[in-house]
């Protein structure tokens, strides 16, 4: 493949929070290692139509899937299966939804919540939580450092060429606090204390790296509806491909095509929307 790329997404984090609250991200976007842009999600901006879009480049009209009481396994090619089609390695740290999306439904507590299946035409390491009882009183999410370090661990251990982690956390504390409050605060600086070390070590590896979020969330803790506070996230690349002009928003629909683009895999007829990164 021409290039090894992880997709970081911290769920539920509007655009505002990301560029006041994440001193470690935003002081490498001021010494030039990283950019960033505003990204805005696709309608409805609920998380499973979120990740369903991120990784298949469809709207949700086509994709078909409207919520996060509407999963099943997609019908679309998406990045897992065009960068297998290539010949690369894929790997997945997140919630149980990616894995009835693009591998199996529904999804098995046992057989599914860790599998290394190298044969897999989309996930060939999966190491995932469901967060089943999740609720206002109790979130139910792993600890994060304990997400970037498996990711870590898949790619030395497997050689990962793409890699997608995604945490629940701080869309969970935003449901819980909303986002004008101190807890969010204290919240988005414990995300980048424990994210930060982990991206020089990934460059290290090989990887370019783009952190974002699949939606935002407004004043009152709600997304999945249009505006700015709940499709607006942002959008940090790590790497030394060209970019647009500061100002750009990207389209959730760009990333798939991007990625897919920037390893050198097929980009799936189906993925319409322009890469934006060259």
């Amino acid at each position: 493949m021409d290039r090894k790329i992880l997709l970081i997404i911290l769920d539920g984090v509007p655009y505002r929070n990301f560029r006041r609250l994440f001193g470690n991200l935003e002081g490498w976007v001021q010494n030039g290692e990283a950019r960033v842009w505003k990204h805005r999600a696709v309608l409805p901006s609920i998380s499973a139509s979120c990740y369903a879009s991120i990784h298949t480049g469809v709207k949700p009209q086509e994709h078909g899937c409207t919520g996060n009481g509407n999963v099943f396994r997609l019908g679309h090619k998406d990045v897992f299966s065009q960068v297998r089609e290539a010949g690369g390695k894929t790997g997945a740290v997140t919630h149980s939804f990616w894995s009835q999306f693009f591998n199996r439904h529904p999804f098995d507590y046992v057989r599914d919540v860790e599998y290394d299946e190298p044969d897999s035409q989309t996930i060939n390491h999966g190491r995932f939580h469901s967060m089943t009882g999740y609720g206002k009183d109790n979130q139910m999410t792993p600890s994060d450092v304990d997400l970037f370090a498996t990711l870590t661990n898949l790619c030395l251990r497997h050689g990962l060429d793409y890699g997608i982690l995604h945490s629940c956390t701080l869309d969970s504390m935003g449901h819980r606090y909303f986002h004008d409050c101190q807890e969010m605060d204290h919240a988005c600086f414990v995300m980048d204390e424990m994210l930060a070390p982990f991206i020089p070590r990934w460059r290290q590896l090989g990887y370019e790296v783009i952190v974002t979020a699949d939606h935002g969330q407004d004043e009152r803790g709600h997304h999945g509806g249009c505006g700015e506070l709940q499709q607006d996230t942002a959008l940090y690349y790590f790497g030394d491909a060209q970019g647009p002009d500061p100002d750009t928003v990207i389209d959730q629909l760009q990333l798939a095509p991007t990625i897919l683009k920037r390893m050198g895999a097929p980009v799936a007829e189906t993925m319409q929307a322009e890469p934006f990164l060259k």
